[in-house]
């Protein structure tokens, strides 16, 4: 009866010096749940044994019955994507992705080629999986997401800043907002409306989310 006793008050036992990393690591356990209150554009989760970022989003309160939220999201591994609906408040795990800053080097074959500047360590990504790929430039330095260590997504600025390589001089174009704009072909292949005052070889800023002129750099 007294070994019996003195066993099981060994494995109550937990010295107090090791009681802080006890709770330290029950916190972590739930330090990267989400809800879909936390949904925005962009955001990375898991579900599925995959990992999705969230395309779109509604928030949905029916006059009758529960509230749920409508998503569109993009499998990062497959470039698959899937409309889901999720009861409001539904808690999700985020993507535990690591963020990596790399500059883009070349393209090859498909595959747009980003290298660790640092390691000179390359990853390859299949132009296709990646969102918003018309607006980056070699030697345009952002972040590569990586799941597992394989990579799965780039993180294009909202706001760069491109040379104008086409566009016709004085053209007629169309009137957008009260102003005339006209197409333009930027350095990095994206086709957006500019001012109708653009010419080749000046440098303007664009917004990458909505493809829209936003200004000349001085």
């Amino acid at each position: 009866m007294l070994a019996a006793l003195v066993h099981v008050a060994t494995f109550a036992y937990v010295p107090s010096e090791l009681q802080p990393i006890c709770r330290s690591r029950a916190r972590a356990s739930h330090a990267y749940m989400g809800t879909t209150n936390d949904f925005k554009v962009g955001l990375t989760i898991e579900f599925e044994n995959s990992v999705w970022k969230v395309q779109e989003f509604l928030h949905v309160k029916p006059g009758k019955g529960s509230a749920f939220v409508r998503s569109k999201l993009k499998n990062l591994m497959t470039g698959s994507t899937l409309e889901k609906t999720w009861k409001a408040g539904e808690a999700f795990p985020d993507a535990q992705v690591d963020k990596e800053e790399m500059t883009y080097s070349y393209e090859d074959g498909s595959d747009m080629v980003f290298m660790n500047m640092e390691t000179y360590e390359e990853e390859r990504i299949p132009r296709v999986d990646i969102d918003k790929a018309d607006f980056i430039t070699e030697e345009m330095t952002m972040v590569v997401l990586k799941w597992r260590g394989k990579p799965i997504d780039v993180q294009v600025p909202k706001s760069v800043q491109l040379r104008v390589a086409e566009t016709e001089p004085g053209a007629k174009g169309n009137s957008a907002g009260g102003r005339v704009e006209k197409p333009a072909t930027l350095e990095s292949g994206a086709v957006i409306n500019v001012p109708i005052f653009i010419e080749e070889g000046e440098i303007i800023k664009v917004d990458t989310d909505d493809r829209k002129y936003t200004g000349r750099v001085n």
